[in-house]
């Protein structure tokens, strides 16, 4: 059976698990959509958060990057990885028991204000709406490669699964969705890694295979060190950027993380504060099989595609090759007319472009691995793509409707009235996400890995501070998220988009303290932080029930459930 015929078969029995998932967990209350009901056990909520965790950025791409920035990758997995703890311990058990739905529900609460709100919804659906274009987008790829349709009928396939699932169940939907897509991205992911690793080192474990010495008795990173070298590439592993800007990187995406609202969220959808812990210690382990496998797939990917590509007739190139040309993200150009590859350093000479986004689903390809593997790849990726898609829109959807509707525009809606206005949210949503997917600004790429600074910027401090400094008022919170978000905001415009400024004074060079604009929300953080104290200190201390109420959510016992109003 041929790569096509097995992705329809997979494509088609994974979709329609999670549809069956979704009509079993309608949600009937907003309590359901919110929260699914706060009732979901902390193994579920582990894997669900671990699928709402791993995007397409980490299933698709995170592996790419590694494999083509070698030891400048590691930035994502520290960051990632880092942040993700950091949110697990410091945050998410005081933010269930405070036990609103979302995340702009507690800054607007804590800080006793409709401003404060309205900037953490501004906050949220920018970063939402960034990484949920980004979804969309890489479901339109896989779409385009495997069931050979074009992308843009991909992201409409994509737009209606996630829609149906996300409007029907909200989150009690999501949830168990995300649990099945859990189970689909991890077993697909660490199949072809298995398989690999078994072929190239003869060890079955991915992350001891890629230590390990191939058939030739040489150990994989030095063979791989020694390809690089003589095309004109740096050593893999050996670092490019400075020390200071990895530190503002790496902390970027730590805090930025974990600041991530659809992540913090899902928090909320268990019984209690215990729990919460718990299911953070099992979306732990879930995550780290992935990212832990991820560097050794980075590896194998860029030494066999080396070893398949390189000085090659173009003519004798196996089927993936010319299949991947067609969607754009592999192209080959003969400068030199000799109708050979030449994969090179230099630009000058190098005839072969490849996007590093191709590497984890072209991998078993090139590793001659059987078709049923290379289609289970796919329906892997779409699962990364699409769980962490509908987590992003019920977090655009709750931001619509419950914190801007319900809690300044519309007081007096009904619940129903509610429950429908975050219906119409998703679909208007999942439109814009779709519009974008479609049509992505030539912006977007970039601005995915700079959402993280922006949550960085913004959520984490008012949410650290909000929790473990009683003093802090809304003056001072919401100064501090609009100094943070703004300088970012402008540095990321000067330096990486080059909206404001000349281009020849926007280059490394000229970055401050040698910080690159990934790195940068790192500091308008530190602004946040500075500024929202000094602020807090020249203004009127906040309401007594205010300080009762962060004494009390330091206090781990006595939560109850995610709260009706």
């Amino acid at each position: 059976m041929d790569v096509q015929a097995w992705t329809y078969i997979l494509v088609f029995i994974t979709f329609g698990l999670y549809i069956g998932i979704a009509i079993w967990s309608k949600a009937a209350s907003t309590k359901d959509f919110y929260v699914a009901g706060g009732g979901v056990s902390p193994l579920a909520n582990g894997m669900a958060t671990a699928a709402d965790w791993m995007s397409a950025a980490s299933f698709i791409s995170m592996a790419g990057i590694i494999s083509f920035a070698g030891y400048d990758g590691s930035v994502y997995l520290m960051g990632w990885t880092g942040g993700y703890v950091l949110l697990a311990l410091l945050l998410a058990p005081y933010l269930r028991k405070f036990g609103k739905f979302t995340v702009p529900d507690f800054i607007g609460d804590r800080y006793y204000s409709h401003w404060a709100r309205l900037v953490a919804i501004v906050a949220a659906l920018f970063v939402s709406f960034t990484y949920v274009s980004g979804q969309m987008r890489g479901v339109g790829v896989v779409f385009s490669r495997f069931l050979e349709v074009e992308v843009n009928t991909g992201v409409f396939i994509g737009m209606g699964i996630v829609l149906f699932y996300a409007i029907l169940g909200g989150m009690k939907g999501i949830t168990y969705t995300q649990v099945a897509q859990y189970c689909v991205l991890i077993f697909a992911f660490m199949v072809p890694a298995i398989f690999i690793s078994l072929q190239m080192t003869g060890n079955p474990i991915p992350q001891i295979g890629f230590g390990a010495q191939g058939s030739d008795g040489v150990y994989l990173l030095d063979k791989l060190d020694g390809l690089l070298t003589e095309l004109g590439f740096n050593e893999y592993t050996s670092g490019t950027k400075s020390k200071i800007d990895v530190f503002f990187i790496t902390a970027a995406l730590m805090l930025g993380t974990a600041g991530l609202p659809h992540v913090i969220v899902r928090f909320f959808t268990v019984p209690k504060v215990r729990d919460a812990r718990k299911s953070a210690l099992y979306a732990l382990i879930f995550i780290a099989i992935l990212y832990t496998t991820a560097p050794a797939i980075a590896v194998f990917a860029r030494t066999n595609l080396i070893e398949t590509v390189q000085d090659q007739p173009y003519q004798a190139m196996p089927e993936w090759f010319k299949k991947w040309e067609e969607t754009g993200l592999l192209t080959y150009g003969d400068k030199n007319n000799d109708g050979r590859i030449q994969y090179l350093a230099d630009d000058e000479q190098n005839e072969l472009v490849i996007d590093p986004d191709i590497m984890v689903l072209a991998n078993p390809e090139i590793a001659r691995l059987p078709n049923w593997v290379i289609a289970l790849v796919a329906a892997g990726g779409l699962a990364a793509a699409l769980s962490t898609a509908a987590g992003l829109l019920l977090v655009i959807s709750s931001s619509i409707s419950h914190d801007l509707l319900k809690k300044i525009v519309m007081p007096e809606i009904s619940e129903k009235g509610e429950l429908w206005a975050a219906r119409g949210a998703s679909v208007l949503a999942v439109c814009v996400a779709g519009y974008f997917g479609i049509n992505p600004p030539g912006f977007v790429a970039s601005v995915v890995a700079l959402a993280f600074g922006f949550a960085a910027a913004s959520f984490f401090p008012a949410i650290v501070l909000g929790i473990f400094y009683k003093r802090m008022n809304k003056e001072g919170a919401v100064a501090g998220m609009v100094a943070g978000l703004g300088l970012t905001a402008y540095y990321i415009a000067r330096f990486k988009l080059k909206w404001i400024g000349a281009d020849v004074s926007s280059g490394p060079e000229h970055w401050w303290w040698g910080i690159s604009p990934e790195g940068f929300g790192t500091v308008g953080m530190l602004l946040n932080f500075a500024v929202a104290l000094i602020i807090s200190r020249f203004t009127p201390a906040p309401p007594q029930e205010i300080v009762h109420l962060v004494e009390d959510i330091r206090i781990p016992k006595g939560a109850t459930g995610p709260q009706d109003h």
